[in-house]
């Protein structure tokens, strides 16, 4: 095997990953938009933690097994967003209005409105909601992972994820009740 054959064969390679990482960002950057919000980076850190998952995925690519990449995604931005979070506790409070963009601009404007309402409350919540079912409750209730995928990517045991949801959905209910003054119907999703 000559040299021009082995410089072929790396640049090959090279495109290769830039596509797969491209496919990853392109087909996993809203939901890891999604948790980094919801596991309570505030949106002026957003974008920033955003890139910090990607980075991560472009540095560990070679090593994530193909078909893995959403749980890889989803791993790597809880510990992104659980380190942001970390940090700004420790940055001074900014005083910044950002209200996250409603996802297809086609709704009405009375649509809108509503959502950016119901989206702050749940912002709100979620940043009250105690830090250990936190990421539990966005993962299963949010996100739609199993607890199984839940436990794998928190690298907990299962049993400590059911525990952590059953406590995250009792304080939900209980959240929601005292900020409304109705009980979150029983046997429904919080």
């Amino acid at each position: 095997m000559g040299l021009g054959s082995r410089a072929t064969d790396e640049s090959v390679s090279r495109a290769t990953d830039e596509e797969r990482l491209r496919g990853v960002v392109n087909g996993h950057y809203r939901l890891a938009w999604r948790l980094i919000r919801r596991l309570g980076v505030v949106s002026a850190d957003a974008e920033d933690a955003v890139q910090q998952v990607f980075i991560v995925v472009a540095r560990r690519l070679s090593t994530i097994e193909a078909g893995s990449e959403r749980a890889f995604v989803v791993a790597t931005a809880v510990r992104v967003a659980a380190d942001a979070r970390r940090l700004s506790r420790r940055k001074p409070l900014e005083l910044l209005a950002h209200i996250d963009e409603v996802e297809g601009g086609y709704a009405a404007p009375d649509e809108l409105t509503e959502a950016r309402r119901a989206r702050r409350v749940l912002d709100e919540l979620l940043d009250a909601m105690p830090d250990d079912v936190r990421g539990v409750f966005v993962l299963f209730e949010i996100e739609e992972l199993t607890l199984t995928e839940i436990a794998a990517v928190l690298e907990i045991p299962r049993g400590t994820a059911a525990s952590r949801l059953a406590r995250a959905r009792v304080w939900f209910s209980e959240a929601v009740e005292s900020r409304t003054g109705m009980p979150a119907g029983k046997g429904q999703r919080p």
